[in-house]
């Protein structure tokens, strides 16, 4: 077996007898080129697979950059994940296999699971939460998150996820802006053999959030906990509650959810995405990429709180009757090897992780996953950032025993679902270690330069999307203008990546275009970031970057310059670090703080973050002529030389 890694060669593709691989890509590509005849008659035959109560009368309505599909269709998200499997064989087939971080388990069938969804449903009502009302869930990863998903979209309600590992501040933030009239937490959840108070994090969140006018709690941990007067136990209000609850119709540009991402510029955006494009997309990628059979035990490793947990762990594979696992803790925790014990203990046919916990996984050498039975694998996959050559392989060998295909699969929280991937449900295509592979069908990518043109293979430029998708995002709540200016440009979706088209076009990306910097799969912004450092006492300027890291992707590094008569100090470098803990999230941890007199600015005040950026990463500074005062490169290039070869020297 030999890879070829000039991507340019048609000799690169990497073939191996252990898979079914041809050079023939005549059936993919017809499939594509067909679907870009005319994007409407191939989504609405994609749709027709859903259980619609109402079918749309027209398929797009484009006002660009605003998409309305399957205009007056209406649907209801919880029928087309619960309902329609309860009279099929499916019925008490496993729906989801939870197990937490300390070895506990309970499997719910498709049954168990429609019932509790109609109960939290009804629950929601007597509350009176109706459709378009808002519903933060700020939950660990446990059965009831879903349910909590599941039970806001019966009843036509807008859900609003919040990773359980923000913080206050960031949880007020998002609360505020969707205006949501409930959140629904636990007493507390693990981590790595600790209790995160998640219930105490919403005390402190609450004082700041009028809208709020009951907080659900789930009864996780068993952490005390005080119950104030909004405060109701989830236990409690679904006690008596039917087992039936008439699901709402919505139309298909109804909000199914906001889900809010870090941005370059001020507080995070939400994102919206609509109910009848947001599931067309979804369901049809999962079948065209997993390709999904009634025997699959499916891995989708994402936190819940994240895009790839609500579409390929929550929906998608609830609408396909699969069954899946679902696991509260770290790849790590307590040993090594969560994910392969995983495998071998409940016979997992599809992984689809990070390269970051593969990278994570690589240190700990063979013999670990080695040691375990991973012969149920037949798919494996990756998402949240390019897959490099060697962790490929490693993926590829080590986990797959070189018979499983590899789907590197690059899409955004903005668009919904996957864009770029190997499509295994319709050809098995030849593989590249650490390509994206082609666009899947319907969708229309392209590579260009500053002014919009397309470039030639194998040139760097941006990577556009050409015409609009049933996934694409809606808006962002409340921002319309907002969503017209950051992500459209020529009537083109602009990604905010760099790619590359190869010879055989076969798209490699390149890392992001902006300011965001992508930590283990999560999108962080740099001005959330500086923002947070800023409201410290000690901080007068704050600028943010990164550098490439071999197990998180990229790694946090902070320049600050300090208030006057502020001394720096080891400790006050521990206290930033807190404060940034505290106001964002453990995510969020600076690898490395410097403390400098002067920041890099171009003569009109803007931070030259690339300058920080390169030094950081031991390049080349390149042009420097709009720099105001280049003692303050020096100064920054000085210090951070210094301490880092005082580390080197310890």
């Amino acid at each position: 077996m030999s890879i070829d890694k000039d991507s340019s060669s048609s000799d690169a593709f990497f073939t191996s007898p252990n898979l079914k691989i041809t050079l023939e890509k005549n059936k993919f590509q017809a499939k594509r080129a067909q679907s870009l005849q005319n994007i409407e008659t191939f989504w609405a035959e994609q749709a027709k697979e859903l259980v619609w109560n109402r079918y749309w009368d027209k398929t797009l309505e484009w006002n660009s950059p605003f998409a309305k599909w399957f205009v007056n269709g209406l649907l209801n998200a919880s029928i087309n994940c619960l309902d329609k499997h309860i009279n099929s064989d499916i019925k008490n087939k496993a729906a989801i296999i939870w197990e937490g971080e300390n070895g506990e388990n309970i499997t719910l069938t498709y049954y168990q699971l429609y019932q509790k969804v109609n109960q939290f449903s009804n629950a929601l009502k007597n509350l009176g939460i109706k459709k378009g009302d808002r519903v933060t869930i700020y939950l660990p990863m446990v059965p009831e998150l879903p349910i909590a998903i599941l039970a806001c979209s019966r009843i036509g309600a807008i859900h609003n996820v919040v990773f359980s590992g923000f913080s206050s501040t960031a949880l007020v933030d998002r609360i505020n802006d969707a205006e949501s009239k409930i959140i629904i937490t636990a007493d507390g959840g693990f981590r790595r053999g600790k209790i995160i108070e998640l219930k105490k994090i919403v005390d402190e969140a609450i004082i700041n959030t009028p809208s709020i006018q009951n907080v659900i709690v789930l009864r996780r941990a068993g952490n005390h906990i005080e119950m104030k007067d909004k405060d109701i136990w989830w236990h409690e209000i679904i006690q008596n509650q039917s087992y039936y609850c008439e699901p709402e119709l919505v139309e298909s540009t109804h909000p199914l959810f906001i889900l809010y991402t870090s941005g370059t510029t001020g507080k995070p955006k939400g994102v919206v995405h609509s109910t009848g494009g947001y599931l067309t997309h979804i369901y049809s990628t999962a079948k065209w990429v997993f390709d999904f059979n009634k025997q699959d035990i499916f891995f989708c490793t994402a936190d819940i709180g994240w895009v790839t947990g609500h579409s390929y762990t929550v929906y998608a594979p609830l609408m396909h009757g699969v069954t899946e696992i679902l696991y509260e803790g770290t790849p790590d925790y307590p040993r090594p090897d969560r994910y392969w014990a995983l495998v071998e203990k409940y016979g997992i046919t599809i992984l689809y992780t990070t390269p970051t916990a593969l990278r994570m996984y690589m240190r700990y050498g063979n013999e670990i996953p080695n040691s375990f039975n991973l012969s149920t694998l037949r798919l494996l996959g990756t998402v949240g950032e390019s897959t490099n050559p060697e962790v490929w392989m490693w993926y590829f060998t080590t986990i797959g025993k070189e018979k499983c295909p590899i789907i590197d699969t690059w899409w955004q929280t903005e668009t919904g679902g996957i864009m770029l991937s190997h499509c295994t449900g319709i050809e098995i295509m030849p593989m590249k270690p650490g390509t994206a592979f082609f666009p899947v069908p319907g969708v229309d990518l392209a590579v260009v330069n500053e002014e919009g043109n397309t470039l030639p293979h194998n040139q760097k430029g941006y990577l556009i999307i050409r015409k609009p998708w049933p996934g694409m995002l809606m808006t962002l709540w409340k921002n319309d203008d907002k969503y017209k200016d950051k992500y459209w440009k020529n009537n083109n979706y602009f990604a905010e990546d760099y790619a590359i088209i190869d010879n055989d076009h076969y798209f490699w990306l390149l890392g992001r275009s902006d300011d965001v910097i992508k930590v283990a799969g999560h999108r962080l912004g740099t001005i959330e970031l500086e923002s947070t450092f800023i409201s410290h006492l000690s901080v007068a300027e704050a600028a943010v970057t990164s550098r490439p890291d071999k197990t998180k992707g990229e790694s946090i590094i902070a320049f600050l310059v300090l208030k006057k008569n502020v001394a720096d100090s080891e400790q006050l470098r521990k206290e930033l670090i807190d404060h940034i803990r505290k106001n964002i999230g453990a995510i969020a941890t600076p690898s490395e703080i410097y403390f400098v007199n002067m920041l890099p600015k171009t003569r009109s005040g803007k931070i030259m973050r690339r300058l920080l950026k390169s030094i950081v990463s031991d390049l080349t500074i390149g042009d420097t002529t709009t720099l105001e005062d280049d003692t303050s490169i020096k100064e920054i290039q000085k210090i951070y030389n210094d301490l880092n070869d005082i580390i080197k020297n310890k």
